[in-house]
């Protein structure tokens, strides 16, 4: 049984307009016009439990809208949505008890406190109990790697420490469903990895569901098998990473390192031409082509390597966000 289901699910925002000068100010006081805005426009999927799943899209696609709804921050303007069994918008305890939020530009801890104050504040809230809390507190600190820093002030933290245990207070409720809006934004590598490296273990250990969102496309190659993909309010893509890349990437890159150098008209017969570095060359070609232009290279050219690899994924989502294509 899916623990997400969402159907036909929409958001649209009145926007109030107002016309420039004096006379736009004060018709806008006394009488305002107002538009409709479609941040998501009938978006349908579901996720199954124990499922880690990326939601791709550019700035404004209508992620973290989307999010919101499934948390229960704002209503639905039309459509269905249920979450471990929960209709969101609800905010029902039993439903909160369940799922958790982490938006990796926002933060729930007190500044000046030590984490494990704020911790102490949420095992309140959530009513967990003292042995619960104990355990829990350790077994977090492990996985996270944050021996001695619990203690310490929360702005006397680096940023990934501090990420760390954002992700510990949100996790401490041991929910079921994981809402992650950009958790590894602003971390340095060394943090990225640890975080993900977190995830991971977190979804194995307890069979957590995670929606994650990210623009560093190493967290979804990492952590995600399957993808969703919105572009301007609509989803135009849920399917297997792999399958994206072969949907919207018709294309092969051939590297090849040459003996000696050649013009940029020479090399053009071989291929469409993406980048000439020095002796260093790389071509883009068509999957349905890639068979015969590489025995043609390696007949007729002096090559001292060669080889063949999928464009990066940075790119291809880029060419999706683009394109739009599959809406």
């Amino acid at each position: 049984m899916s623990i997400v289901v969402v159907s036909d699910l929409s958001k649209v925002y009145p926007v109030a307009v107002k016309e420039p000068g004096l006379k736009g100010t004060l018709s806008h006081f006394f009488r305002r016009t107002y538009r409709s805005i479609e941040a998501v426009k009938q978006v349908s999927f579901e996720i199954q439990p124990g499922e880690v799943v990326g939601f791709l899209g550019a700035n404004g696609a209508g992620k973290t809208t989307t999010l919101k709804m499934l948390t229960g921050l704002i209503h639905p303007s039309a459509g269905k949505v249920r979450v471990a069994d929960h209709i969101p918008f609800r905010r029902k305890p039993a439903f909160l008890q369940q799922i958790t939020l982490v938006m990796g530009q926002k933060q729930q801890l007190i500044w000046d406190l030590p984490a494990l104050d704020s911790l102490k504040i949420n095992a309140a809230i959530y009513g967990i109990s003292d042995k619960d809390y104990r355990q829990r507190i350790g077994e977090l600190t492990e996985m996270l790697s944050l021996q001695g820093k619990l203690n310490q002030a929360v702005r006397k933290l680096s940023l990934g420490e501090r990420m760390k245990c954002e992700l510990m207070a949100a996790l401490l409720h041991r929910p079921k469903v994981l809402f992650l809006d950009e958790p590894t934004l602003g971390l340095d590598v060394n943090a990225q990895v640890a975080v993900r490296e977190f995830l991971r273990e977190y979804n194995q250990r307890y069979g957590a569901t995670i929606l994650l969102t990210s623009h560093y496309m190493a967290d979804i190659t990492a952590l995600c098998q399957r993808v969703l993909v919105i572009h301007k309010g609509q989803l135009i893509y849920d399917g297997g990473l792999d399958d994206l890349i072969n949907t919207f990437a018709p294309y092969r890159e051939v590297q090849v390192e040459l003996a000696h150098p050649m013009s940029e008209t020479e090399l053009s017969f071989y291929g469409e031409i993406e980048a000439v570095e020095g002796l260093s060359v790389r071509f883009c070609v068509q999957r349905e082509a890639l068979t015969r232009t590489v025995a043609k290279i390696l007949a007729e050219l002096e090559v001292l390597d060669l080889s063949v690899t999928d464009p990066p994924v940075e790119e291809i989502i880029g060419r999706v966000f683009s394109t739009g294509v599959g809406s």
